[in-house]
């Protein structure tokens, strides 16, 4: 007998459990106390399966209007509860939700976090956007900068123009971290970068929020690794990161025209890389 297929993007009742509660309160089809009036129109959509929509466009990278409808109704509709969404602060709740839950079972690796921003093509995007030094400065981009802890998990995330040094943005992305480390007596935090963090502007923001910088080119860094194998290449943790970013299709290439629109989209993003890293892992989505 052939296994039924099911598709990827199917959240999970595991899943659905951690977001349901952050969802805004409504009147919703399905609920047991929804009266709907003569007159009021049709009835909301199910909380359910607008996120299922959202993870759906995050997965396979379509448009908002090219989502099926035999499956979910008006695009519009979809689109519009997103955005509520997102003004209520909803993606953010469930990233943090997803760290709190990794902390809790398996602790954020705070001792070595590593930093850097990745580029991509923003060609529709008029908010965030900045010519593309990769692509000769032609075409307009965006870059994603990111905070990640020892084994890759983010905890800090801003998006700018293309252009933007990532040393420019050190402290904005320091000060964005989502969940903050409590206790007089932690351990020191050390901060892996590139050649682009050195200078005394990046020093100053490392001392400001309580870091020791580690700033290595590539060229030492592997000169290093040559020479002692057993060290650890901390710095290339944040490329994973990136990498598993780059997973959602919606996220490889920056289609969405508002800044508001594809932050809220990484934020998803990061939210489901966090869940995924607890021990005895959250069933996430389907496949």
């Amino acid at each position: 007998m052939v296994a039924k297929r099911v598709d990827s993007w199917v959240v999970t009742d595991d899943f659905w459990q951690r977001v349901e509660p952050l969802i805004p309160r409504r009147e919703r089809a399905g609920d047991k106390t929804y009266m709907r009036k003569p007159g009021a129109g049709r009835p909301p959509k199910p909380a359910r399966l607008v996120f299922e929509a959202i993870v759906y466009v995050l997965r396979t990278g379509c448009q908002w209007r090219a989502l099926p409808k035999e499956r979910f109704g008006s695009a519009s509709a979809i689109h519009k509860r997103f955005l509520e969404w997102e003004a209520t602060g909803v993606f953010q709740a469930l990233w943090k939700a997803g760290l709190a839950e990794y902390d809790q079972m398996q602790g954020i690796a705070w001792t070595w976090q590593s930093i850097d921003g990745s580029m991509l093509k923003a060609p529709l995007a008029p908010e965030a956007v900045g010519p593309n030094p990769t692509d000769r400065g032609k075409k307009n981009g965006s870059k994603r900068h990111l905070l990640v802890d020892e084994r890759g998990v983010p905890l800090s995330l801003i998006v700018t123009g293309a252009k933007r040094h990532d040393v420019t943005q050190l402290e904005a992305v320091l000060s964005a971290i989502m969940v903050r480390r409590e206790g007089p007596l932690a351990p020191p935090k050390h901060l892996c970068a590139d050649a682009g963090y050195c200078c005394w502007r990046a020093l100053q923001s490392n001392q400001t929020h309580g870091y020791i910088p580690h700033v290595v080119d590539r060229r030492k860094e592997a000169d290093l690794k040559r020479s002692n194998p057993e060290q650890k290449a901390r710095r290339w943790v944040v490329q994973v990161c990136h990498s598993w970013f780059n997973r959602f299709r919606k996220l490889l290439v920056r289609y969405e025209k508002l800044e508001r629109s594809f932050v809220a989209l990484n934020h998803v993003a990061a939210a489901i890389i966090a869940f995924r890293k607890v021990p005895f892992k959250v069933n996430i989505i389907y496949g």
